[in-house]
């Protein structure tokens, strides 16, 4: 009977002969956010605290675009770059403050899928909008609280853009 690696690696073989997917790491990631969620619903379920039976629309709106700030914020943002460099190497600077890296570990399946997760703002927002969630079921004031100032930033952002797109568009350029 063939172990589970040796199955795994005949699988990510087949899977992508030509290119390196680590899916065990993968495998790895999902069962950590199963783990996140298990112990999120756990949780309310231990303090009795209820999930809401409709999410209010502004809270969703919120939750929302405190999402969008913080997977980018984690994923982009130079200031977090000593989180991400154990699993990715930068390449060059891209946008207003933030940098393009390169995923490490080719062969490390666990580590080159945390690289991939915590350097792609789309990957991360499931994690953070989950983690959101949950804190609004368990910490409503904190989690709208911290919501509210992740959101204040992220229009923060695009009102800097159009103002400089504006003054661009102003001075000829």
């Amino acid at each position: 009977m063939q172990s589970v690696r040796a199955r795994l690696t005949r699988v990510e073989r087949s899977y992508a002969p030509h290119e390196h997917r680590p899916l065990g790491g993968y495998l790895a990631a999902m069962g950590g956010f199963t783990a996140l969620a298990g112990a999120l619903a756990g949780a309310a379920k231990v303090t009795g605290k209820p999930a809401p039976e409709r999410p209010a629309t502004a809270d969703v709106v919120l939750l929302s675009l405190a999402t969008h700030k913080l997977s980018r914020l984690i994923a982009k943002d130079a200031v977090t770059s000593p989180l991400r460099a154990p699993f990715t190497r930068y390449t060059e600077p891209t946008g207003a403050s933030e940098l393009n890296e390169d995923v490490l570990h080719p062969d490390g399946t666990l580590k080159h899928s945390i690289g991939e997760l915590v350097s792609c703002p789309f990957c991360l927002a499931v994690w953070v909008a989950t983690g959101l969630t949950g804190g609004l079921v368990l910490a409503p004031r904190l989690t709208r609280l911290v919501a509210v100032a992740l959101t204040a930033t992220a229009v923060s952002d695009f009102l800097q853009f159009g103002y400089d797109a504006a003054k661009k568009s102003t001075e000829g350029q």
